[in-house]
């Protein structure tokens, strides 16, 4: 059987109570609604235990504001968050730093129960036209709130979710649709690459980005890529993990890196390596075995392939930067040129490193029609997403595929 924990003076000590020895100090450990670890200090057990029943206190008062309808959208929010014991770390990270950011200190703060559709509708008018967030961003709010209120209407503390068909009237009235994440053309692609290949600036970038767009990786896959993840001699690639960037603590907007878990199950996968993306790892693998490896580490990781200057992982933030900075160059000096050539410039669009990922998963649906296997590659959780993007490359090649059949069949 096991002894109980007892203090210096031999008092039994409660579930969750420490004596540190350090100090002689009294401390309690409990864990808060959204999972995180919180401590209370005392310097003598008597006041720790007056301080553990308040904050027992304090937990029932919220339930019971809850269950009275007093409880405002915050404190629903929380109580939904706290529910969601399955998502992915980074998942659970973007979600509380969206709804920190956009709702907690605005609309979080009215009474739930008072809420009602119009003043959804008005919110997120204000959110469009006050704070010129894009609708993508919008959704993002949305798909947080939904749930938010579906769990007060599950738990009959409220009879009707408001926030149903919000967001179909917003586009209705405003006109607005989801920004559609076109591909990089051939062309444009080209141009990048070569650009970073040929410029004494950003030549350092081209083994990063030669392993993002030839694998169709997320970002946080290839941030987070490590030697002992690749296996040059099976030129394969072991996706077991991502790395987030997000922030980890209350009442600040600092970012993190954190290991995750892929985005879903299927993103844990094993990648063949093409031909480009094997000599670009190969390349970097035998310069660092000369110039020394990376000795970041995260959550306990190391082996890190790609680093910046500081000998930290890239940050989505900056590899956008970057990838801003190259097109920028390229297309100033390209306009030039093509001019003294008399030709017409290519021109490279904006676009952020999930572009990449976009364009190899269009390159593929161009070369290949088994769209299982391009499912597995990218590691789409649900066949819908391939489909989507396999019948935009099928309908952008419709008229390529009929001028060649006019061309190799003779049927008039």
């Amino acid at each position: 059987m096991a002894q109980s924990r007892k203090d210096a003076r031999g008092r039994v000590l409660h579930k969750g109570e420490v004596q540190r020895s350090s100090d002689g100090r009294y401390l309690y450990t409990y864990t808060d609604p959204l999972g995180k670890r919180r401590y209370i200090y005392a310097n003598d057990l008597l006041s720790l235990r007056e301080r553990e029943k308040k904050l027992i206190k304090d937990q029932l008062d919220g339930l019971d504001r809850y269950a009275a309808g007093r409880a405002t959208v915050n404190d629903t929010f929380d109580r939904y968050i706290a529910t969601k014991y399955n998502l992915r770390d980074n998942t659970k990270s973007g979600y509380i730093y969206m709804y920190d950011r956009f709702v907690r200190e605005d609309f979080g703060k009215h009474k739930l129960i008072d809420v009602k559709y119009s003043d959804v509708l008005q919110y997120y008018y204000y959110l469009l036209n006050e704070r010129n967030l894009a609708l993508t961003t919008l959704d993002s709010i949305h798909c947080i709130l939904h749930p938010t209120f579906q769990l007060a209407v599950r738990d009959d503390i409220i009879r009707k979710n408001p926030t149903d068909g919000v967001m179909a009237e917003v586009k209705k009235k405003t006109g607005m649709h989801r920004n559609i994440r076109h591909a990089l053309t051939v062309e444009q692609q080209r141009a990048f690459m070569n650009y970073i290949a040929e410029s004494p600036v950003f030549s350092g970038w081209l083994p990063f980005f030669t392993v993002l767009l030839g694998t169709g990786c997320r970002i946080g896959e290839v941030v987070g890529l490590r030697w002992q993840d690749v296996d040059l001699e099976a030129r394969t690639i072991n996706i077991n993990h991502a790395m987030t960037y997000y922030p980890r603590y209350e009442g600040t907007y600092k970012c993190e890196f954190k290991v995750s878990l892929p985005k879903t199950e299927a993103g844990i996968r094993v990648l063949p390596m093409m031909t480009q993306v094997y000599e670009a790892l190969k390349g970097e693998y035998d310069r660092q075995k000369e110039e020394g490896f990376s000795e970041a580490v995260v959550d306990g990781m190391s082996g890190f392939i790609f680093t910046n200057r500081f000998g930290t992982i890239h940050n989505p933030q900056a590899v956008n930067r970057a990838i801003r900075r190259i097109y920028e160059a390229h297309n100033a000096e390209e306009i030039v040129k093509a001019k003294n050539e008399h030709r017409d410039p290519v021109i490279i669009p904006h676009f952020s490193c999930h572009h990449l990922r976009h364009t190899f998963c269009t390159r593929f649906c161009e070369n290949e029609t088994n769209v299982k296997v391009i499912q597995s590659i990218m590691g789409h959780a649900s066949i819908e997403t391939t489909m989507d993007i396999y019948a935009e490359v099928t309908e952008m090649t419709k008229k390529e595929a009929l001028d060649n059949l006019s061309a190799n069949l003779n049927i008039f």
